[in-house]
Order: structure tokens, then sequence, then C-alpha cells
């Protein structure tokens, strides 16, 4: 039978450390553990635990940054946490509290959040230096429920609703003023987009009314709003993260059960197909986290009609590195 060397032109290593930069099929037995481990990729989407927020909260904004920095803030507080990837951290509040806004940014150090519900419903617009909030100019149109995409310096207010209804209002921001442009075809609150300026955005899924949950999505060229594939599972009160061709969208409700869900679904550019769900279903939460379909970021909401989480779990993509130990079983 062929050995390892053989198979791999290696030795299985003797290490006190796991490798820092280990490569697919690398094997080793790591000598402070005492285990044998080896580099592999993933096959599939899957979630894990990530660091728990300090303040349990929902309706939540969020700044479309990576994994490893991320940024909530309102929902039920003023507060704002910073994530580094392994803990979040209280730094300074918002200066309008407000739920179930618009919310746009890079990373932690930069974000733009916008409209929502004080009460009253909100045009108040605030930009995130890193350090503190600053009041900007505000949206033409209050609503809340809306969904943001881009950056601190151009980005969109996406539909959303005003007292009674939907609207489908859409606003560009080019870091001054708010202007308004195409209207989406789907009026909707509640809804999941994100994209990577005020000229490339996705939005998916939302509540408008009839059905109450809705799979529809629209991609946005900068002029006009297109009707694409619609989402496996409609439903309200969503995630979502990505760029208009590469985008993930996570839990939710169905409005019409109801029922809280961990589905998860990624789109690649033309069709929608189903990942691995969350580890706890949960809706009214904020999401946000990486520039495609492969990461994500579930933070807080509710976990079922009365209880509010702390907790956060990522999204790792299929084809990403993973480290596995063997075992004799």
């Amino acid at each position: 039978m062929a050995t390892y060397k053989e198979i791999k032109g290696t030795n299985i290593e003797v290490l006190e450390s796991d490798p820092s930069n280990p490569v697919e099929g690398q094997v080793w037995y790591n000598s402070t553990s005492n285990v044998l481990k080896g580099q592999s990729v993933t096959s599939s989407g899957a979630w894990s635990s990530g660091g728990n927020l300090n303040t349990s909260s929902r309706t939540m904004g969020a700044a479309n940054g990576p994994q490893t920095a991320a940024l909530v803030y309102g929902g039920d507080t003023v507060n704002t946490e910073s994530y580094n990837g392994t803990s979040w951290t209280e730094v300074n509040n918002l200066g309008t509290q407000r739920r179930i806004q618009g919310g746009a940014g890079a990373d932690n150090t930069s974000a733009l959040t916008f409209g929502g519900m004080g009460p009253p419903t909100l045009t108040v617009t605030e930009s995130w230096n890193g350090t503190n909030w600053t009041e900007v100019n505000d949206l033409n149109t209050a609503r809340y429920g809306l969904v943001g995409a881009g950056i601190q310096t151009s980005a969109l207010g996406i539909s959303g609703g005003a007292p009674g209804s939907a609207t489908a209002s859409n606003e560009s921001w080019n870091g001054t003023n708010w202007t308004e442009v195409g209207d989406v075809n789907t009026a909707r609150t509640y809804l999941a987009g994100d994209g990577a300026s005020n000229t490339s955005a996705i939005i998916a899924g939302g509540d408008n009314g009839s059905p109450y949950s809705n799979g529809s999505t629209e991609t946005w060229n900068g002029t006009s709003w297109t009707e694409v594939n619609d989402m496996n599972s409609g439903r309200t009160q969503l995630g979502g993260a990505g760029i208009l061709t590469s985008m993930l969208v996570f839990g939710g409700s169905n409005a019409t059960t109801p029922t809280i869900v961990g589905k998860t679904e990624s789109y690649n550019g033309t069709n929608w197909t189903e990942e691995g769900d969350l580890a706890t279903a949960r809706s009214q939460f904020g999401g946000s986290a990486g520039a495609s379909n492969t990461a994500g970021l579930a933070i807080g909401g509710f976990v079922n009609p009365s209880t509010q989480s702390t907790a956060a779990e990522e999204f790792t993509g299929a084809g990403a590195a993973s480290t596995r130990t063997f075992t004799d079983s």
C-alpha cells in the first residue's frame, strides 16, 4: 500500500502548533493537542458561531463590511458595536435612535445610516468616520423597513415604508445629497439588498402586502430596476450580503405562516441555490459582511416572537479553506 509520502511527496510533519498558512492536502500532527489534522476546502456553504453582541437588539442597521470589520447600530438602543472578527466592542452612539433603518458602508470605519422608525418615521441621515456619527443631509422620503446598498459616499436607499403603505422610492447618495432616481418595480418593506455603489445593487424578498412574504428579486444598473429570477423561499425581515452578481440572503420570516426560518440562499447572477441553514433561525436582525455570496454575518435579532439574541453567526461559502481534525471513528 502506498504511503502518504509516496502519494503527496512529503512527510506528515510533527508541529507544536497548527501552521499559519496550510495548503490544501497538507497533513500534520499537532503535538500540543495530540491530534492529527489536515487542510481541505469546504464542499458547501455553512454557518459557524461568531462573537456575541454586548447588548441584544433587533432591527439594527449594519455596514456592508467584511466579517472581520463589521458595524451594527441602532435598533432598540442608540448603541453602536464594532466587530473585529472575534469580539464586539461598544463605540460611540448614534445621534438619533432608530429601528428598521437603511445602512451602507465599506467596513467598521466608514458607514452611513438613513431613515427608519423613531418614532416618527425618519429622513435623518448620519455618517460614521470610525469614531463618531455626524448628521448630514436628509432623505427626501421618510420611511422605515428600507434597505441600503453601497458605501459611505455612494449609496442607495431602496423602497421601504411610510405609514400605511410600502413605497417604491429609490434614492441615490453622492456623499452630500440624496437624489430620487428610478423606482423599484415591486414596492416592499423589510427586504434584503446590497451592492457595491449607487450604480449597482440587488434586492430580494420583503413584504408587499400580498403575498406578504415574496421572493421577488430585482437588479439595479444605475438607471433602472430589472426583475430577475425569484428566490426559492419567499420571506420578509431577512438579511442580505454581497453584490449584484453574487448575493447571499438568510433568515427572516414567512409572514403568512408566520414562521421564523434559518434558510440561506446564494445568487450567482442568474439563479438562487439553497445553502446550509443558520444554526439558529432568526428574523429582524442585522445582516452584513462580504462582497460576494461566500461570506455573511447574521447578528442578533428575534429567535422566536418574544426572545431577542446576542448571538452572531458567520457564513463561509463553498471552496473556502478548512482545517479538519482526523479521528478514529
